[in-house]
């Protein structure tokens, strides 16, 4: 099998992690993670050296490196005021309409805007750019709430760390979850983080480590899936009173247990329709969404598409379905 070729937008000034995000996931030898092999290359609106922040430069190639892109990315932008030149707007047109995925990591996704990308699809970026992005992009179905979304090979992400989400969802998404999972394993992440961007927004933080016992009753719940969880339950592993637990639990992921309880269960439905050959009906005990109906419901509302074909196009590791990480 070939490589798969990515190629990557530099500019002046781009901040180096943001740069560094699609290879950390998709670069390297990851061949023990399951990962095939990708093949990746900077490119440029004006071909040659570009220096990034704090001096570094790098070797950037033009933008007809795109044509030949299974993936492009565009891992930032410098001033998501300014509209993005019209040569590398046509580049990503031109990608997406081959059937390229393009993918704009925070503010990325203004470039995406201003090539007419998200016109009538759902699209995030960093919220403390969001006011800017409805202005601009007023045609977009703005998800300011979470750290990804995936809309028909047009996608975008939140700030920061949520690249390295957003790009773990592309090999989710390319070669499933068990090889997601491992790749993440190797960077010391999170597979998949719950929750949206409203938990990073003036969030406070607990002043002692020890003061939030939830990360143990998070595990402890995921243990017990098809289990009857309720906030009380959940509460009373905590040790915490049912209104301190429900503060505490917001304050670490950003939304409800009622939320969190679905996105888990859909996690592991989806994890149990990529590895095994269980019924359905077995699949939607096991993860405690009790009847196959409930579980079918779940993924059309959150997929966009049902359990049967979701194990068709994942078990074989190939085919992307519109996937959006959980709302806050």
């Amino acid at each position: 099998m070939p490589p798969t070729r990515v190629a990557v937008l530099a500019f002046e000034g781009i901040s180096l992690f943001h740069l560094s995000v699609p290879g950390l996931v998709l670069g390297g030898d990851r061949h023990a993670c399951g990962l095939p092999p990708y093949t990746l290359r900077y490119c440029a609106a004006v071909p040659g050296r570009v220096r990034g922040e704090h001096g570094v430069e790098i070797e950037a190639a033009g933008l007809e490196a795109m044509a030949q892109a299974e993936v492009v990315i565009v891992p930032s932008w410098r001033d998501p005021e300014a509209a993005a030149p019209a040569a590398l707007t046509d580049a990503l047109r031109q990608a997406h309409e081959r059937g390229a995925q393009v993918v704009g990591l925070c503010l990325g996704a203004f470039v995406l805007g201003d090539a007419g990308l998200l016109d009538g699809r759902r699209a995030t970026t960093h919220w403390g750019w969001r006011a800017l992005f409805g202005r601009r992009f007023p045609r977009a179905d703005f998800r300011p709430d979470v750290l990804y979304v995936d809309d028909g090979g047009i996608v975008t992400s939140a700030g920061t760390v949520a690249a390295i989400d957003c790009c773990l969802n592309l090999v989710r998404g390319r070669h499933g979850a068990a090889v997601a999972n491992r790749v993440a394993r190797l960077l010391v992440t999170p597979p998949h983080r719950q929750g949206g961007q409203a938990q990073f927004i003036e969030q406070p933080v607990p002043a002692l480590a020890s003061e939030n016992r939830l990360p143990g009753v998070l595990e402890w719940a995921r243990e017990r899936l098809a289990e009857p969880l309720s906030l009380d339950t959940l509460a009373e592993a905590a040790h915490m009173s049912r209104r301190t637990f429900t503060r505490r639990f917001k304050e670490a992921t950003g939304t409800t247990v009622a939320k969190w309880l679905a996105a888990e269960r859909l996690a592991r439905a989806q994890q149990l329709l990529e590895t095994t050959a269980l019924p359905i009906e077995r699949i939607a005990t096991e993860v405690g969404f009790g009847t196959a109906l409930s579980l079918r419901q779940h993924f059309t509302t959150q997929l966009g598409t049902a359990p049967s074909a979701y194990r068709r196009a994942f078990c074989a590791g190939q085919g992307r379905a519109p996937k959006e990480s959980a709302r806050a």
